[in-house]
């Protein structure tokens, strides 16, 4: 008996249908179910509202797009970020921006921050290789259940965020640093920022 083998979809394929649906990225051609919980979205905003205050206290022209995807040039990939930070001045520079709410180059984000599900190995893999790639300066992996892998977030396992930033040649992500508890979360995006890692985990 063989199984099926499921059709993988083009970018063209993955905006016309899933485009507007929140619940879907697409890797590689595939389509993923980002299977949100409803404490996932209480972290997810709760980051979102910290940032946007950061943001309009400092007076920057940035902004927190509702929805927005990123796809790494060349790729038949469009990854759908809990929050991501735009920079507006440099949207001219987007491909397709104008038609669609699709990112293309890190040179138009400050910040992206993924809340991790179940399929945590994205997150923690797949997406430091191609966050990094196209040169995103700063990417959080806020993992409030502890799910991610050992080899990650340490043993025993326990809730982790985990902030990477780009190596001085902007080729690669260097080692995160990691908080945990009290700690004041370290973002060298939003340097000012009150923020604790216990803070965050408990929102939900």
């Amino acid at each position: 008996m063989t199984q099926a083998v499921p059709k993988l979809l083009t970018f063209d394929d993955f905006i016309t249908k899933y485009g507007d649906n929140e619940r879907y990225e697409l890797i590689d051609g595939e389509l993923i179910d980002m299977e949100p919980t409803g404490p996932h979205e209480e972290v997810s905003a709760f980051i979102l509202r910290k940032v946007n205050v950061e943001i309009d206290r400092l007076s920057l022209d940035w902004f927190t797009p509702t929805r927005c995807l990123i796809k790494p040039l060349g790729t038949t990939t469009a990854f759908r970020p809990d929050v991501v930070v735009l920079d507006k001045a440099a949207l001219k520079n987007e491909l397709l921006w104008q038609d669609e709410p699709v990112i293309t180059l890190g040179t138009s984000v400050k910040l992206v921050v993924e809340v991790v599900s179940t399929n945590w190995q994205n997150d923690y893999a797949r997406k430091v290789e191609d966050y990094s790639a196209i040169g995103i300066p700063e990417y959080w992996i806020v993992d409030y259940l502890g799910l991610g892998g050992r080899d990650y977030i340490g043993n025993p396992k326990q809730p982790t965020v985990s902030i990477y930033q780009l190596s001085s040649d902007g080729n690669r992500y260097q080692k995160p640093a990691q908080f945990r508890g009290s700690e004041r979360i370290i973002s060298p995006t939003f340097q000012e920022l009150q923020l604790t890692a216990a803070q965050i985990f408990a929102t939900y």
